[in-house]
């Protein structure tokens, strides 16, 4: 298999259309997550969508009117076809990063961070950083929120995993609010879905 670490695998995915992850819109779970959010939050919370691929919770969240959305992904040109089609959000929050280097650079620290189809494009033996670095990034009880497999794949990325799995995995760095299956899945992902809200310890 090619380097799924290195920019050029997933730039290979971009040009060959072999982009199965994306739904082309913010997933159920996600979207009934963000409306949830509404009543409860300030809307300058500071929001960063990891791995963000084609962004569209970026876009989502930012006619929501949340100002402070952030979008970080290391190949290039996703994040110039993001920014060509969406003009009104701010281009300086467009961080064309690696995200396990991201402390490396002066981003500062999120309110919340939104995962949504990246955690099961990394290679697997990388989850523990992973883990270490939603937690560098993430204020103090700042949230990881999203959606992870619930199942395991014959042909990979994406990489699969399990409910007891994640709760390994997360223990020794956040207190777990909800790790639960998705009740709202889109049908060809129905049943293999977990809704997660982690809480920074």
């Amino acid at each position: 298999m090619a380097d799924i670490n290195q920019v050029q695998f997933w730039q290979d995915r971009y040009d060959n259309a072999q982009t199965g992850w994306d739904l082309g819109v913010v997933s159920p779970p996600m979207r009934a997550y963000f409306h949830h959010i509404l009543s409860h939050v300030n809307k300058d919370i500071r929001i960063l969508i990891a791995g963000a691929g084609n962004a569209h919770e970026a876009i989502f969240l930012h006619e929501l009117g949340f100002s402070q959305v952030y979008v970080v992904d290391f190949v290039s040109s996703v994040l110039d076809n993001f920014a060509k089609a969406n003009p009104t959000f701010n281009p300086q929050h467009l961080l064309c990063h690696d995200f396990f280097e991201m402390h490396k650079f002066d981003v500062g620290q999120f309110d919340l961070v939104v995962e949504q189809a990246f955690f099961c494009a990394i290679d697997p033996t990388r989850r523990d950083e992973y883990a270490r670095q939603m937690h560098r990034l993430l204020k103090d009880k700042g949230q990881l929120v999203g959606v992870l497999f619930d199942c395991e794949f014959v042909n990979s990325p994406p990489f699969g995993g399990s409910l007891a799995e994640y709760r390994a995995l997360f223990e020794p760095y956040f207190d777990t609010d909800i790790m639960a299956g998705c009740y709202n899945s889109v049908k060809p992902r129905a049943g293999r879905e977990l809704f997660i809200r982690l809480i920074k310890v």
